[in-house]
Parts: C-alpha cells; structure tokens; sequence
C-alpha cells in the first residue's frame, strides 16, 4: 500500500480509507460529488450544493466545539468517498453527539463509508472521550441503516416530523452506540 497523500492531515486511517478534518480546499471536490450523486441523495438530504461563500461558513461551523467534520477519503489516491459530521457536541455528563454522513455515488456499495464511518466511531469514542452517538435515520433509508446496524448501533426509538427535508417534516428512526456496548 502506497503512503498516504499528505499523511499528516490524517486522524485516522484503515487498510483502504482514511479519515480528515474537511477543509476550506475541499469545495471543489465536494461540489463535483454533490453533483454527481444529486438524484440518489435529494430524497435523503434535500439541500444541494454550496456556494464558496456558503461553504467557508460550514467549516467555521464546524470549528466550533459543540461540531466536527471530516472527510473519509481513499487510502490509495485521497479522494474522497464520503463526509461526516458530528454535531450538537454535549460535555459534561452526557459526553455525546449526533452524526451525520454522506456517501457519494460514484462509491457507493464498496463499503467505504462502513470503514470510514467505523474510523470516525473510533475517534470520537478514544480521541474526543465521547460516550455516546447517536444517527437519526428516515426508515426508508435502508442502505443507511445497514450501515449503522453494521457498526453496532441500537434501534432506540422514532421521532415523528423530526428534520425538515425538501419543505416537509419527516420522521426519523432514531440510533444510538454508546462507548460500553461498541466494547462489549
């Protein structure tokens, strides 16, 4: 396996992908994916692409420490297969937050988000002392819910009119894996 590009950005990485802080640099990429994968990601998602403007504005957002967000990139080339957020950060003696995640579809199917995503569980459990995470899921979305039922997240409960998406509220299925049951 060749070293990773620019190996030092890196919080994390596992035999095929690795994982970053996003960064300002990224709006390209990130706008050719969005792009890309339009039509697979409007149903779960809604909201399209961003302008530079509105896109700096989302990585200060994400500099703040109730947030962070990383891009999960190929080990081999560096491009990026997917984004995760982790958001509503909570200290104190709740220690949790909320994911979010995108896959792109030129990767989908590859399992490059369950390794990514696995990295970024890693991190925020050792690295960020975070207890608990939780994913809110529209019950449709079956792909991602294999994905967190693969990386051993529990059924918790359903939030009816949860997130509004493309101007209508919609119910979530809400996950969680907690610190305990990832290391039982």
């Amino acid at each position: 396996m060749p070293d990773l590009p620019h190996a030092d950005h890196y919080l994390a990485h596992g035999p095929r992908v690795a994982v970053r802080p996003l960064r300002l640099a990224d709006h390209a990429e990130l706008t050719a994916l969005t792009r890309e994968s339009s039509a697979m990601m409007r149903r779960w998602l809604g909201a399209g692409e961003r302008t530079e403007a509105e896109f700096a504005a989302y990585i200060e957002q994400i500099a703040q420490p109730s947030r962070e967000g990383f891009a999960i990139c190929r080990r081999d080339t560096g491009a990026i297969v997917g984004t995760v957020n982790i958001n509503n950060i909570v200290r104190g003696g709740l220690q949790c937050g909320t994911l979010g995640y995108t896959a792109y579809a030129s990767t989908t199917g590859r399992g490059y988000m369950t390794d990514g995503l696995r990295l970024v569980v890693q991190y925020a459990f050792e690295r960020l002392e975070l207890h608990r995470l939780e994913a809110n899921i529209q019950p449709d979305n079956e792909a991602s819910l294999n994905l967190v039922r693969r990386l051993g997240f529990r059924r918790e409960g359903y939030s009816p009119a949860f997130q509004r998406i493309n101007g209508e509220w919609r119910g979530h299925e809400r996950w969680a894996l907690t610190r305990a049951l990832r290391d039982e």
